[in-house]
């Protein structure tokens, strides 16, 4: 590791959790130099939906290389993009009754944000957005503003301008409705929130801790935004791509929002950023917001290849299949060991399990490395053990990785146990 520690900058992060010179990867399963193999539960931070190397999307891959296809072309036409939109529109929009302009922006999440962000502003001639408690919407500056982790944020950054925080569903119980709360802000002139051009949602918060907002309020979300003329932005970068058993995580609650931000799994690997928008939103002038990587012909290729996927609804349901099984077995886990205090969260395949302690998610995911697991942690103070694996991975790996999960929960409980005897001693 020592040319990483010489060379790289210290604001390297997953390669301190996770220690090892990784060489090759298939499906659910990574190697690193030395051959050992490791079960992949972070599938590149929901990246990785299809998994490593997806044999079909290789291949594409690579007899697109081999005829010479168009790799870089700004946002000219190519038959890469050609072929991607239509299937995009075919068997994605069409049977969802989905009418979206794609824009496509620059090669990360974060882009499709700030893209976002911009045009609702222009559209409205409003600058204020409306984002949630423990929202996560990328590093870049506009993102920044809106993503509520205070470890992400300092002062010195300016980032808190012409934004404003609100709470999630559940912040403050199960009791409280808290798109009531947002309703008296927005009519009370004197509240200090100005009306916003737009709010932007995750309906499963991913990085800040795998809180999942109801359905129910959901659309009453959706409809505070039409009766106060504010566009909803659903940041669906992480939850989409079929991570909460369907395409877009927002059908299970029956909305359509005004703007989408699409990344991560739509490129299944490779870089790709997409801004959906209601056509009559679409007031871009010609080169108005531009990027050098904002058409990613290898990206176009690998995504169109994915997106067979979702010819029949097969696919879903082995998604809500697969995803009862971390459910039903990650309940058992947390019910046979009381002493963890663990709260069980998700929908799909995202699962969470909150300690009450706070470092134990953390120590968890370091044990589970040493057994051959890779596995990270989200929440605010990194409480969350965050279950995030490719939708195509295997039954019997899903079995082998949780039991991976159960000996190093009951191996930290051990160790501290251990280091409770010993100070007593």
């Amino acid at each position: 590791m020592r040319i990483f520690e010489e060379m790289e900058s210290e604001v390297r992060g997953y390669i301190r959790s996770f220690p090892a010179v990784f060489d090759t990867a298939r499906g659910s399963e990574m190697f690193d130099e030395r051959g050992n193999r490791y079960i992949d539960f972070f599938a590149g931070a929901g990246t990785l939906n299809y998994g490593h190397n997806n044999p079909a999307i290789s291949q594409a891959l690579i007899e697109y290389l081999q005829n010479d296809g168009i790799v870089h072309g700004l946002d000219k036409a190519t038959v890469a993009k050609k072929v991607f939109l239509q299937k995009l529109a075919d068997t994605i929009f069409a049977p969802r009754n989905l009418e979206y302009k794609v824009q496509f922006t620059g090669p990360t999440g974060t882009n499709a944000v700030e893209t976002a962000l911009k045009l609702a502003r222009m559209v409205k001639q409003r600058s204020n957005v409306i984002a949630f408690t423990n929202a996560y919407h990328g590093l870049s500056m506009g993102s920044l503003a809106i993503t509520g982790n205070s470890f992400y944020r300092d002062e010195s950054y300016g980032v808190r301008h012409n934004s404003a925080f609100v709470p999630y569903d559940g912040y403050f119980g199960q009791d409280v409705n808290t798109i009531d709360y947002l309703r008296r802000f927005l009519m009370d002139q004197s509240s200090g929130i100005d009306l916003p051009a737009a709010i932007i949602v995750e309906t499963v918060q991913g990085e800040g801790g795998i809180h999942v907002a109801s359905d129910a309020w959901l659309r009453e979300l959706e409809s505070l935004c039409r009766e106060f003329d504010i566009l909803l932005v659903l940041d669906d970068i992480q939850m989409g791509n079929g991570r909460t058993g369907t395409f877009f995580s927002f059908e299970r609650a029956g909305i359509t929002p005004d703007m989408v931000t699409v990344s991560k799994s739509i490129g299944a690997g490779l870089p790709l950023s997409l801004l959906l928008m209601r056509p009559e939103l679409d007031q871009w002038k010609p080169g108005e917001h531009t990027g050098t990587f904002r058409g990613n012909n290898l990206a176009f290729v690998a995504a169109t290849k994915a997106l067979e996927y979702w010819d029949t609804p097969d696919f879903a349901e082995g998604v809500r299949h697969k995803g009862e099984i971390f459910r039903e077995s990650l309940q058992a886990i947390v019910d046979k060991h009381p002493a963890i205090n663990g709260e069980l969260r998700g929908v799909g395949m995202v699962w969470g399990i909150e300690f009450a302690d706070p470092g134990f998610a953390g120590a968890v995911s370091e044990e589970a490395f040493k057994q051959g697991l890779v596995i990270e942690t989200a929440g605010a103070n990194g409480q969350v053990l965050k279950f995030l694996p490719a939708l195509t991975m295997d039954e019997a790996i899903i079995t082998e990785g949780l039991a991976i999960i159960e000996k190093s929960i009951e191996a930290v409980l051990e160790k501290r146990k251990s280091l409770r005897a010993g100070s007593l001693s």
